[in-house]
Protein backbone atom coordinates (compact mmCIF):
# COMPACT_ATOMS: atom_id res chain seq x y z
CA UNK A 1 0.00 0.00 0.00
CA UNK A 2 2.82 2.42 0.83
CA UNK A 3 4.69 1.53 -2.34
CA UNK A 4 1.66 2.21 -4.46
CA UNK A 5 1.12 5.68 -2.83
CA UNK A 6 4.73 6.68 -3.48
CA UNK A 7 4.40 5.88 -7.20
CA UNK A 8 1.18 7.93 -7.51
CA UNK A 9 2.91 10.89 -5.82
CA UNK A 10 5.83 10.82 -8.26
CA UNK A 11 3.47 10.76 -11.25
CA UNK A 12 1.61 13.85 -9.94
CA UNK A 13 4.86 15.74 -9.29
CA UNK A 14 6.14 15.09 -12.83
CA UNK A 15 2.84 16.23 -14.32
CA UNK A 16 2.80 19.46 -12.26
CA UNK A 17 6.42 20.30 -13.19
CA UNK A 18 5.72 19.85 -16.90
CA UNK A 19 2.73 22.26 -16.73
CA UNK A 20 4.79 25.00 -15.07
CA UNK A 21 7.59 24.65 -17.64
CA UNK A 22 5.10 24.91 -20.49
CA UNK A 23 3.54 28.09 -19.10
CA UNK A 24 6.97 29.70 -18.64
CA UNK A 25 7.95 28.89 -22.21
CA UNK A 26 4.75 30.34 -23.63
CA UNK A 27 5.14 33.52 -21.59
CA UNK A 28 8.69 34.08 -22.89
CA UNK A 29 7.60 33.53 -26.50
CA UNK A 30 4.67 35.95 -26.14
CA UNK A 31 6.95 38.58 -24.68
CA UNK A 32 9.39 38.15 -27.55
CA UNK A 33 6.54 38.44 -30.04
CA UNK A 34 5.20 41.56 -28.32
CA UNK A 35 8.65 43.14 -28.19
CA UNK A 36 9.23 42.34 -31.86
CA UNK A 37 5.80 43.69 -32.82
CA UNK A 38 6.38 46.89 -30.83
CA UNK A 39 9.82 47.38 -32.39
CA UNK A 40 8.44 46.75 -35.84
CA UNK A 41 5.57 49.15 -35.29
CA UNK A 42 7.95 51.81 -33.95
CA UNK A 43 10.25 51.39 -36.92
CA UNK A 44 7.32 51.56 -39.32
CA UNK A 45 6.01 54.66 -37.53
CA UNK A 46 9.45 56.28 -37.70
CA UNK A 47 9.72 55.53 -41.40
CA UNK A 48 6.26 56.93 -41.94
CA UNK A 49 7.09 60.14 -40.00
CA UNK A 50 10.38 60.53 -41.85
CA UNK A 51 8.62 60.09 -45.16
CA UNK A 52 5.98 62.61 -44.16
CA UNK A 53 8.56 65.13 -43.04
CA UNK A 54 10.51 64.70 -46.26
CA UNK A 55 7.35 65.06 -48.28
CA UNK A 56 6.38 68.23 -46.42
CA UNK A 57 9.80 69.75 -47.05
CA UNK A 58 9.51 69.03 -50.73
CA UNK A 59 6.10 70.69 -50.78
CA UNK A 60 7.53 73.85 -49.17
CA UNK A 61 10.22 74.04 -51.82
CA UNK A 62 7.67 73.44 -54.48
CA UNK A 63 5.44 76.33 -53.34
CA UNK A 64 8.17 78.73 -52.11
CA UNK A 65 9.30 79.81 -55.59
CA UNK A 66 7.43 80.11 -58.87
CA UNK A 67 8.60 80.94 -62.36
CA UNK A 68 7.35 83.71 -64.58
CA UNK A 69 8.24 83.39 -68.25
CA UNK A 70 8.68 86.50 -70.38
CA UNK A 71 10.56 86.90 -73.63
CA UNK A 72 13.30 89.51 -74.03
CA UNK A 73 11.15 91.52 -76.42
CA UNK A 74 8.23 91.66 -73.99
CA UNK A 75 10.62 92.57 -71.19
CA UNK A 76 11.83 95.55 -73.19
CA UNK A 77 8.30 96.66 -74.01
CA UNK A 78 7.21 96.30 -70.36
CA UNK A 79 10.19 98.22 -69.00
CA UNK A 80 11.75 95.26 -67.20
CA UNK A 81 15.42 95.96 -66.43
CA UNK A 82 17.75 93.27 -65.07
CA UNK A 83 20.90 93.98 -63.05
CA UNK A 84 23.15 92.12 -60.63
CA UNK A 85 22.65 92.47 -56.88
CA UNK A 86 25.67 94.06 -55.24
CA UNK A 87 26.85 95.29 -51.90
CA UNK A 88 27.13 98.98 -51.19
CA UNK A 89 27.33 101.42 -48.34
CA UNK A 90 23.95 102.70 -47.19
CA UNK A 91 23.27 105.91 -45.38
CA UNK A 92 21.88 105.38 -41.93
CA UNK A 93 18.40 106.54 -41.02
CA UNK A 94 16.44 107.72 -38.01
CA UNK A 95 12.71 107.21 -38.19
CA UNK A 96 10.35 109.41 -36.18
CA UNK A 97 6.66 110.19 -36.08
CA UNK A 98 5.19 113.65 -36.27
CA UNK A 99 2.28 115.86 -37.27
CA UNK A 100 1.84 118.33 -40.10
CA UNK A 101 1.27 121.95 -39.12
CA UNK A 102 0.83 125.16 -41.05
CA UNK A 103 4.01 127.20 -41.45
CA UNK A 104 3.63 129.73 -38.61
CA UNK A 105 5.79 132.21 -40.53
CA UNK A 106 3.21 132.16 -43.35
CA UNK A 107 -0.04 132.59 -41.42
CA UNK A 108 -2.04 135.82 -41.13
CA UNK A 109 -4.95 136.53 -38.79
CA UNK A 110 -7.00 139.17 -40.57
CA UNK A 111 -8.92 141.74 -38.51
CA UNK A 112 -10.08 145.33 -39.14
CA UNK A 113 -7.91 148.29 -38.12
CA UNK A 114 -10.88 149.93 -36.37
CA UNK A 115 -14.28 148.83 -35.11
CA UNK A 116 -17.21 148.55 -37.46
CA UNK A 117 -20.24 146.57 -38.58
CA UNK A 118 -19.80 143.89 -41.27
CA UNK A 119 -21.89 144.86 -44.31
CA UNK A 120 -20.44 142.50 -46.95
CA UNK A 121 -18.47 139.24 -47.00
CA UNK A 122 -16.45 138.69 -50.16
CA UNK A 123 -14.47 135.52 -49.39
CA UNK A 124 -15.33 132.17 -47.86
CA UNK A 125 -13.61 129.18 -46.28
CA UNK A 126 -11.18 127.41 -48.62
CA UNK A 127 -10.89 130.29 -51.11
CA UNK A 128 -7.49 131.14 -52.52
CA UNK A 129 -6.81 134.85 -52.08
CA UNK A 130 -4.07 137.23 -53.11
CA UNK A 131 -2.18 139.80 -51.08
CA UNK A 132 -4.24 143.00 -50.78
CA UNK A 133 -7.51 141.35 -51.80
CA UNK A 134 -10.63 142.65 -50.00
CA UNK A 135 -12.20 139.92 -47.88
CA UNK A 136 -14.96 141.93 -46.21
CA UNK A 137 -16.24 145.50 -45.87
CA UNK A 138 -17.36 147.34 -42.76
CA UNK A 139 -19.42 150.42 -41.99
CA UNK A 140 -17.55 152.28 -39.25
CA UNK A 141 -18.45 155.30 -37.11
CA UNK A 142 -14.77 155.88 -36.43
CA UNK A 143 -14.10 155.92 -40.15
CA UNK A 144 -16.82 158.56 -40.56
CA UNK A 145 -15.16 160.73 -37.93
CA UNK A 146 -11.78 160.36 -39.64
CA UNK A 147 -13.34 161.36 -42.96
CA UNK A 148 -14.89 164.43 -41.32
CA UNK A 149 -11.51 165.51 -39.96
CA UNK A 150 -9.99 164.98 -43.38
CA UNK A 151 -12.55 167.21 -45.10
CA UNK A 152 -12.14 169.89 -42.42
CA UNK A 153 -8.37 169.85 -42.89
CA UNK A 154 -8.84 170.07 -46.63
CA UNK A 155 -11.05 173.13 -46.20
CA UNK A 156 -8.57 174.81 -43.81
CA UNK A 157 -5.77 174.20 -46.28
CA UNK A 158 -7.79 175.81 -49.05
CA UNK A 159 -8.52 178.87 -46.86
CA UNK A 160 -4.90 179.13 -45.74
CA UNK A 161 -3.72 179.08 -49.34
CA UNK A 162 -6.21 181.79 -50.35
CA UNK A 163 -5.13 183.96 -47.40
CA UNK A 164 -1.47 183.49 -48.24
CA UNK A 165 -2.06 184.50 -51.86
CA UNK A 166 -4.01 187.61 -50.72
CA UNK A 167 -1.32 188.72 -48.28
CA UNK A 168 1.37 188.31 -50.93
CA UNK A 169 -0.51 190.73 -53.18
CA UNK A 170 -0.86 193.25 -50.35
CA UNK A 171 2.80 192.98 -49.44
CA UNK A 172 3.80 193.50 -53.07
CA UNK A 173 1.70 196.72 -53.08
CA UNK A 174 3.27 197.69 -49.73
CA UNK A 175 -0.15 197.75 -48.12
CA UNK A 176 0.59 194.94 -45.64
CA UNK A 177 3.66 194.40 -43.45
CA UNK A 178 6.25 191.76 -44.16
CA UNK A 179 5.44 189.82 -41.01
CA UNK A 180 1.89 189.18 -42.26
CA UNK A 181 3.16 187.12 -45.19
CA UNK A 182 5.31 185.08 -42.82
CA UNK A 183 2.28 184.35 -40.64
CA UNK A 184 0.18 183.42 -43.68
CA UNK A 185 2.84 180.99 -44.94
CA UNK A 186 3.05 179.41 -41.48
CA UNK A 187 -0.74 178.90 -41.35
CA UNK A 188 -0.66 177.33 -44.82
CA UNK A 189 2.09 174.84 -43.91
CA UNK A 190 0.26 173.92 -40.71
CA UNK A 191 -2.98 173.22 -42.60
CA UNK A 192 -1.03 171.23 -45.18
CA UNK A 193 0.52 169.08 -42.45
CA UNK A 194 -2.86 168.45 -40.80
CA UNK A 195 -4.38 167.36 -44.12
CA UNK A 196 -1.46 165.04 -44.80
CA UNK A 197 -1.87 163.48 -41.34
CA UNK A 198 -5.62 162.92 -41.83
CA UNK A 199 -5.00 161.40 -45.26
CA UNK A 200 -2.39 158.99 -43.87
CA UNK A 201 -4.83 157.93 -41.15
CA UNK A 202 -7.45 157.06 -43.76
CA UNK A 203 -4.91 155.12 -45.81
CA UNK A 204 -3.98 153.22 -42.66
CA UNK A 205 -7.63 152.29 -42.23
CA UNK A 206 -7.64 151.01 -45.81
CA UNK A 207 -9.28 153.91 -47.67
CA UNK A 208 -7.49 154.55 -50.95
CA UNK A 209 -6.88 157.93 -52.58
CA UNK A 210 -9.31 156.93 -55.35
CA UNK A 211 -12.10 156.46 -52.82
CA UNK A 212 -11.40 159.94 -51.43
CA UNK A 213 -11.45 161.56 -54.84
CA UNK A 214 -14.76 159.86 -55.72
CA UNK A 215 -16.47 161.95 -53.05
CA UNK A 216 -18.74 159.15 -51.83
CA UNK A 217 -18.68 157.74 -48.33
CA UNK A 218 -16.34 154.74 -48.56
CA UNK A 219 -16.80 151.53 -46.58
CA UNK A 220 -13.94 150.17 -44.54
CA UNK A 221 -12.21 147.34 -46.46
CA UNK A 222 -10.60 144.38 -44.69
CA UNK A 223 -7.73 143.15 -46.86
CA UNK A 224 -5.59 140.01 -46.78
CA UNK A 225 -1.94 140.87 -46.06
CA UNK A 226 -0.62 137.71 -47.76
CA UNK A 227 -1.49 135.29 -50.53
CA UNK A 228 -2.82 131.93 -49.43
CA UNK A 229 -5.89 129.89 -48.53
CA UNK A 230 -8.60 130.89 -46.08
CA UNK A 231 -8.47 128.27 -43.33
CA UNK A 232 -10.80 130.02 -40.85
CA UNK A 233 -13.73 132.40 -41.36
CA UNK A 234 -15.63 134.29 -38.66
CA UNK A 235 -16.99 137.21 -40.70
CA UNK A 236 -20.81 137.32 -40.65
CA UNK A 237 -22.89 140.10 -42.13
CA UNK A 238 -24.46 142.30 -39.44
CA UNK A 239 -21.98 141.44 -36.68
CA UNK A 240 -19.71 143.97 -35.06
CA UNK A 241 -15.99 143.53 -35.64
CA UNK A 242 -13.02 145.11 -33.90
CA UNK A 243 -9.22 144.82 -34.02
CA UNK A 244 -9.25 142.25 -31.22
CA UNK A 245 -11.40 139.84 -33.26
CA UNK A 246 -10.00 137.85 -36.18
CA UNK A 247 -12.39 137.72 -39.11
CA UNK A 248 -10.27 135.39 -41.25
CA UNK A 249 -7.16 133.23 -41.02
CA UNK A 250 -5.13 133.02 -44.22
CA UNK A 251 -2.37 130.43 -44.54
CA UNK A 252 0.22 130.04 -47.26
CA UNK A 253 0.35 126.22 -47.49
CA UNK A 254 2.96 126.08 -50.24
CA UNK A 255 5.31 125.25 -47.37
CA UNK A 256 4.37 123.41 -44.16
CA UNK A 257 6.03 122.31 -40.95
CA UNK A 258 6.20 118.76 -39.64
CA UNK A 259 6.84 118.63 -35.90
CA UNK A 260 8.52 115.37 -34.88
CA UNK A 261 9.73 113.78 -31.64
CA UNK A 262 13.42 112.80 -31.62
CA UNK A 263 14.56 110.30 -28.99
CA UNK A 264 17.22 111.53 -26.63
CA UNK A 265 19.63 108.79 -27.71
CA UNK A 266 19.49 110.01 -31.33
CA UNK A 267 20.04 113.69 -30.54
CA UNK A 268 23.76 113.63 -31.43
CA UNK A 269 22.90 112.41 -34.95
CA UNK A 270 20.45 115.23 -35.75
CA UNK A 271 21.40 118.77 -36.73
CA UNK A 272 19.87 121.83 -38.32
CA UNK A 273 19.91 121.75 -42.10
CA UNK A 274 19.77 117.95 -42.19
CA UNK A 275 17.72 116.48 -45.05
CA UNK A 276 14.52 114.63 -44.23
CA UNK A 277 11.91 112.56 -46.05
CA UNK A 278 8.26 112.91 -45.05
CA UNK A 279 5.55 110.30 -45.76
CA UNK A 280 1.82 110.28 -44.95
CA UNK A 281 -0.79 107.54 -45.12
CA UNK A 282 -2.98 109.53 -47.51
CA UNK A 283 -0.30 109.31 -50.23
CA UNK A 284 1.71 106.13 -49.51
CA UNK A 285 3.67 106.33 -52.77
CA UNK A 286 4.67 109.99 -52.37
CA UNK A 287 7.79 111.19 -50.58
CA UNK A 288 8.17 114.84 -49.62
CA UNK A 289 11.65 116.31 -49.16
CA UNK A 290 12.45 118.78 -46.41
CA UNK A 291 15.09 120.05 -43.99
CA UNK A 292 15.38 120.30 -40.23
CA UNK A 293 15.05 123.99 -39.35
CA UNK A 294 14.65 123.85 -35.57
CA UNK A 295 15.70 121.68 -32.63
CA UNK A 296 14.26 122.32 -29.19
CA UNK A 297 16.63 123.01 -26.30
CA UNK A 298 14.54 121.17 -23.71
CA UNK A 299 13.96 117.41 -23.41
CA UNK A 300 10.43 116.31 -22.54
CA UNK A 301 10.68 114.79 -19.08
CA UNK A 302 7.93 112.21 -19.65
CA UNK A 303 8.83 110.92 -23.12
CA UNK A 304 12.60 111.68 -23.12
CA UNK A 305 12.25 113.22 -26.59
CA UNK A 306 12.88 116.64 -28.08
CA UNK A 307 10.83 118.51 -30.65
CA UNK A 308 12.30 119.00 -34.11
CA UNK A 309 10.78 121.00 -36.94
CA UNK A 310 11.04 119.88 -40.55
CA UNK A 311 10.13 122.45 -43.19
CA UNK A 312 8.70 120.79 -46.30
CA UNK A 313 7.70 122.13 -49.71
CA UNK A 314 4.06 121.28 -50.35
CA UNK A 315 3.30 121.23 -54.09
CA UNK A 316 -0.39 120.80 -54.80
CA UNK A 317 -1.14 121.32 -51.09
CA UNK A 318 -1.25 117.55 -50.52
CA UNK A 319 0.05 117.85 -46.97
CA UNK A 320 -2.77 119.05 -44.74
CA UNK A 321 -2.35 120.46 -41.22
CA UNK A 322 -3.08 117.87 -38.49
CA UNK A 323 -2.06 114.93 -40.72
CA UNK A 324 0.13 112.32 -39.01
CA UNK A 325 3.44 111.76 -40.76
CA UNK A 326 6.49 109.51 -40.67
CA UNK A 327 9.82 111.30 -41.01
CA UNK A 328 13.10 109.67 -42.01
CA UNK A 329 16.30 111.55 -41.24
CA UNK A 330 19.38 110.50 -43.21
CA UNK A 331 22.63 110.14 -41.26
CA UNK A 332 26.19 109.26 -42.26
CA UNK A 333 26.74 106.01 -44.20
CA UNK A 334 28.00 102.93 -42.37
CA UNK A 335 31.53 101.72 -43.04
CA UNK A 336 30.38 98.16 -43.81
CA UNK A 337 28.75 97.50 -47.17
CA UNK A 338 25.47 95.57 -47.27
CA UNK A 339 23.54 93.82 -50.02
CA UNK A 340 20.97 96.32 -51.27
CA UNK A 341 18.52 96.58 -54.16
CA UNK A 342 16.29 99.41 -55.42
CA UNK A 343 12.99 99.70 -53.56
CA UNK A 344 11.23 99.35 -56.92
CA UNK A 345 12.66 95.84 -57.26
CA UNK A 346 10.76 94.62 -54.19
CA UNK A 347 7.10 93.67 -54.62
CA UNK A 348 4.54 92.66 -52.01
CA UNK A 349 2.25 89.69 -52.54
CA UNK A 350 -0.02 88.24 -49.86
CA UNK A 351 1.93 90.07 -47.19
CA UNK A 352 5.30 88.71 -48.37
CA UNK A 353 8.18 90.66 -49.89
CA UNK A 354 9.37 89.25 -53.24
CA UNK A 355 12.05 89.89 -55.82
CA UNK A 356 12.20 88.35 -59.28
CA UNK A 357 15.52 86.61 -59.92
CA UNK A 358 16.48 85.99 -63.54
CA UNK A 359 16.70 82.32 -64.50
CA UNK A 360 18.17 82.18 -67.99
CA UNK A 361 17.02 84.53 -70.73
CA UNK A 362 13.24 84.44 -70.47
CA UNK A 363 12.31 83.29 -66.97
CA UNK A 364 12.18 84.87 -63.52
CA UNK A 365 11.93 83.11 -60.19
CA UNK A 366 9.79 84.80 -57.57
CA UNK A 367 12.02 84.80 -54.50
CA UNK A 368 10.87 85.66 -51.00
CA UNK A 369 13.27 88.01 -49.22
CA UNK A 370 13.68 89.50 -45.78
CA UNK A 371 14.42 93.21 -45.77
CA UNK A 372 16.32 95.52 -43.48
CA UNK A 373 16.53 99.31 -43.48
CA UNK A 374 15.74 101.55 -46.42
CA UNK A 375 17.48 104.77 -47.40
CA UNK A 376 17.90 106.86 -50.52
CA UNK A 377 15.64 104.66 -52.62
CA UNK A 378 17.59 101.49 -51.73
CA UNK A 379 16.60 98.73 -49.33
CA UNK A 380 18.84 96.22 -47.56
CA UNK A 381 18.27 92.51 -48.23
CA UNK A 382 19.00 90.37 -45.17
CA UNK A 383 17.97 86.97 -46.50
CA UNK A 384 16.84 85.35 -49.75
CA UNK A 385 19.29 86.88 -52.25
CA UNK A 386 23.01 86.50 -52.89
CA UNK A 387 25.50 88.99 -54.20
CA UNK A 388 25.89 88.71 -57.99
CA UNK A 389 22.47 87.19 -58.63
CA UNK A 390 20.64 88.99 -61.41
CA UNK A 391 17.18 90.33 -60.67
CA UNK A 392 14.58 92.66 -62.12
CA UNK A 393 15.43 96.08 -60.68
CA UNK A 394 12.67 97.73 -62.72
CA UNK A 395 9.34 96.41 -63.94
CA UNK A 396 8.79 94.13 -60.96
CA UNK A 397 5.15 95.16 -60.83
CA UNK A 398 4.63 93.79 -64.35
CA UNK A 399 6.18 90.47 -63.35
CA UNK A 400 4.01 90.31 -60.24
CA UNK A 401 0.93 90.88 -62.41
CA UNK A 402 1.99 88.02 -64.69
CA UNK A 403 2.55 85.80 -61.65
CA UNK A 404 -0.93 86.55 -60.28
CA UNK A 405 -2.43 86.04 -63.73
CA UNK A 406 -0.84 82.60 -63.98
CA UNK A 407 -2.14 81.62 -60.55
CA UNK A 408 -5.68 82.66 -61.47
CA UNK A 409 -5.56 80.67 -64.70
CA UNK A 410 -4.20 77.66 -62.83
CA UNK A 411 -7.08 77.77 -60.34
CA UNK A 412 -9.63 78.09 -63.17
CA UNK A 413 -8.13 75.10 -64.91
Amino acid sequence: MNKKGIIIGLILAVALGGGVAYRLANSSTAAEHAEHAEAGHGEEKGEHAEGKEEKGHEGHDEHGAKLVKMSAEVQKQSGVVVAAAKKQQMAGMISATGKVEANADRIAHVSPRISGKVVAVRASLGDSVGAGQVLATLDSVELGEALSRYHQSKTRLSLAQSNMDRVKVLVDKKIAARKEILQAETDYKTAQTELHTDQERLELYGVSAGDLKAGRKPLLPVRSPISGVITEKHAIVGELADPAKSLYTVADLSSVWVMVDIHEKDLAKVRRGQTATVMVNAFPDAKFRGRVTYLADVVDEATRTIKARVEVANPGRKLKPEMFATVELAIAADAAAVLAVPEEAVQELEGKKLVFVAEGEGAFESRRVELGRASGGMVEVLYGLKEGERLAVKGGFVLKSELQKGEIEGHDH
